[in-house]
């Protein structure tokens, strides 16, 4: 199977398992990326971890190929699906993390970035290099690094279409850890640091993050107040500030 779901202690796990090919995306990957994170959605998991097979490829990016056998109208539905499928990770209930371990160009970054965080092996290489084919990135990489880089950073990677190695990928912001030994460990002691906490309440400040980057500050600040009020709201609230009081450590239900 090219691309496998399966289960890990608390995290769900797809795994891309194409390495003849680098684990490089077709069209019907993409598909099926959609429906193992629709799966994943349906269980009780309190993370998904998305990673590819093996140790050189975290996902090589689109398969040349085909796209040189489509049609404009084709790859417009194309990358329409593409963007749909790797925003399901923006409202997936749960937070996720891509361990990028090797190479992660064009679609590859493009699927890292549109999870809520990466992490890397130290022999990670990324890059958006689209420009090189005469195309640009076309599954959410123009949209998600400036937000995650800035604007200019992101407009020097993306029209150079160079390759980012794993340290400077972690010190300008792209990923958020580089894990020595044992990646798949590496990922889940970076998720459980997170995956403790309330999952609704974990959800409330991803999205009042996530609006601040599309709003005025005035209407951040609206939204803000609301998800902290909804938050004040849930018994996970009550259970951590009588734990805060009692000097504990809160256990929260996610509710």
């Amino acid at each position: 199977m090219p691309v496998e779901l399966t289960r890990n202690g608390d995290a769900a796990v797809i795994t891309l398992n194409r390495q003849e090919a680098l684990n490089a995306l077709s069209f019907e990957i993409v598909g099926e990326i959609g429906a193992a994170i629709d799966e994943a959605a349906a269980t009780d998991a309190r993370v998904l971890i998305v990673t590819g097979a093996g140790e050189k490829a975290f996902c090589a990016g689109a398969d040349i190929k085909e796209l040189r056998e489509q049609d404009t109208n084709t790859m417009r539905a194309a990358m329409k699906r593409g963007q749909e499928t790797f925003a399901k990770l923006d409202t997936l209930p749960i937070p996720s993390v891509a361990l990028i371990n090797g190479y992660a160009f064009g679609g590859g970054l493009e699927l890292a970035l549109a999870c809520t965080f990466r992490v890397a092996t130290p022999n990670a290489k990324v890059g958006l290099p689209e420009i090189k084919l005469g195309i640009v990135p076309g599954y959410g990489g123009t949209q998600r690094l400036p937000r995650l880089i800035g604007e200019g950073r992101a407009l020097e990677i993306i029209m150079s279409g160079r390759t980012v190695e794993a340290d400077e990928a972690e010190r300008i912001g792209l990923v958020h850890k580089i894990i020595d030994g044992d990646g798949m460990a590496g990922a889940m002691e970076f998720a459980a640091a997170i995956t403790c906490f309330s999952l609704p309440v974990l959800d409330y400040a991803r999205e009042a993050v996530m609006r601040a980057l599309d709003n005025p500050i005035s209407t951040g600040l609206r939204v803000e107040r609301d998800l902290n009020l909804l938050a004040f709201t849930t018994d996970d609230c009550r259970e951590g500030m009588a734990a805060f009081e009692g000097k504990r450590k809160a256990v929260f239900k996610d509710g």
